[in-house]
């Protein structure tokens, strides 16, 4: 009997084909099925960027007009004035985001290394519930809740306030990619550094973060990307300012903000400045985050030369 990998005996021994038989036949299909597969791969990834590409061309494409040196050093006119800029709203966006990720980040990598690294402990499931019911919580609902708790004692909107809002939008986001990255190290990684006699805690950081420091990175400005662009929480927070910042104390602009104020006005210059601050916060989000991503590869590069 003539199977496609060759001929079976009566003696239930398989024998190969001669040259020239099925295999040619055989060969083609699998190139075709191969060739296939690449393409639907290719169109799924195609089909997976351009929402992003269409996002960038249309935000350069409205916004690039009102782009000058005045945009970042002068602050909003009144209307009925021309010129002006957004450089209060930038500098803003700046420490809100700053501040916001130096209280959010250390507590967001700590819960993730907590959770991967003593997932079986009863805390770590109160835990892992805690960050996935935050995660789901709208961000405005968090505003409210910055505002209740710092808001209404301090009797006055502040920066600091909507910094601590950023800052809890920020931990779920991170906690959970480090918990999913240090998951992916394996035990026995884990089990060499123990039997060499280091202490956990000396394993956990210098082995399994270290090794993981690209993954968490990447987590981290996932999550900076998210709240350099919120504006619900900072409504209920840090309000608004059309004046620089001064202290932390008070209420202070941002580009969030700014951009729905004046995206929402009926005047065309108000509105092209709504466009050129979209333009520069999704251009700060793609630069910030392609830079980490080089500087993480340079330095994985460089690792391995030497």
């Amino acid at each position: 009997m003539k199977t496609e990998l060759g001929n079976l005996g009566n003696d239930g021994l398989l024998r190969p084909l001669k040259q020239g038989d099925n295999f040619s036949r055989l060969d083609f299909r699998r190139t075709v099925k191969n060739r296939v597969m690449l393409g639907l791969l290719g169109l799924a990834s195609l089909v997976a960027i351009l929402p992003l590409l269409f996002i960038l061309y249309y935000v350069i494409h409205r916004g690039i007009a009102g782009l000058s040196i005045r945009f970042f050093t002068q602050l909003p006119k009144p209307v009925g004035e021309t010129g002006g800029g957004l450089g209060n709203a930038v500098l803003g966006t700046l420490i809100l985001v700053g501040l916001g990720s130096i209280i959010g980040v250390p507590v967001g990598v700590a819960s993730g290394v907590y959770l991967a690294e003593y997932r079986r402990s009863k805390y770590a499931n109160v835990l892992r519930s805690a960050v996935e019911l935050l995660a789901g919580v709208p961000s405005i609902i968090l505003g409210i809740f910055a505002y209740a708790l710092i808001v209404v004692p301090m009797k006055g909107f502040s920066a600091l306030a909507g910094s601590i809002a950023l800052a809890v939008i920020l931990i779920p986001t991170v906690a959970k990619t480090t918990e999913e990255v240090l998951k992916l190290v394996p035990d026995h990684i884990r089990e060499a550094g123990l039997a060499l006699g280091l202490p956990r805690w000396k394993v956990i950081l210098r082995i399994v973060v270290y090794g993981s420091r690209s993954g968490i990175l990447t987590g981290v400005m996932l999550g900076v990307a998210r709240i350099s662009g919120e504006s619900a929480p900072l409504l209920f927070t840090a309000l608004n300012s059309q004046y620089w910042p001064h202290g932390l104390l008070n209420p202070i602009s941002s580009l969030p903000v700014q951009i729905y104020t004046y995206a929402i006005s009926p005047f065309d210059e108000w509105t092209q400045l709504a466009w050129t601050g979209s333009m520069v916060l999704v251009l700060f989000v793609l630069v910030a985050n392609l830079s980490m991503r080089a500087l993480i590869y340079q330095k994985g590069s460089g690792g391995k030369t030497k």
